[in-house]
């Protein structure tokens, strides 16, 4: 993913984290898919703003996510479908156009890919499994 962005900006919205870091891993697994062109074409345009706007909406639904999970909220509730239905839309708002099929293959990623667990299971031990449940019900409610 290319980003438009001088490394100083970079460091400033993601700090210590590359954000080019698995760029060659991501190209190499989606490359050749329509959803990393698309990403790819959009995020070029990006500006530090845009980054700020896209962390922003993120972490609210992360927060969110975890504020339900906190609450013993069911992932099979509609709280918890609606934020994975926002999660989806974000995706698709930013990046790519993301179905429920390609959400759901995410979430399961979020669980299979420990690096992708610990960035959700870090301060809620359990939330990216939460998480993937919620975008399966989200799913099978959409039908």
């Amino acid at each position: 993913m290319t980003m438009n962005l001088t490394p100083e900006e970079k460091r400033e919205l993601f700090g210590s984290s590359d954000p080019d870091q698995y760029a060659d891993e991501v190209e190499q697994r989606w490359g050749n898919t329509e959803a990393y062109r698309q990403s790819a074409q959009r995020t070029a345009r990006y500006t530090k703003d845009d980054w700020q706007s896209i962390k922003a909406e993120a972490a609210e639904n992360t927060a969110g996510f975890a504020a339900a999970f906190g609450a013993g909220v069911p992932a099979t509730d509609a709280r918890a479908m609606d934020l994975a239905e926002a999660h989806r839309q974000h995706i698709s708002r930013w990046f790519y156009d993301c179905s429920t099929e390609i959400h759901q293959g995410l979430g399961d990623m979020y669980v299979a890919d420990p690096r992708f667990t610990a960035n959700y299971d870090t301060e809620h031990p359990g939330l990216a499994a939460y998480i993937r449940d919620a975008i399966r019900a989200n799913a099978a409610r959409q039908g």
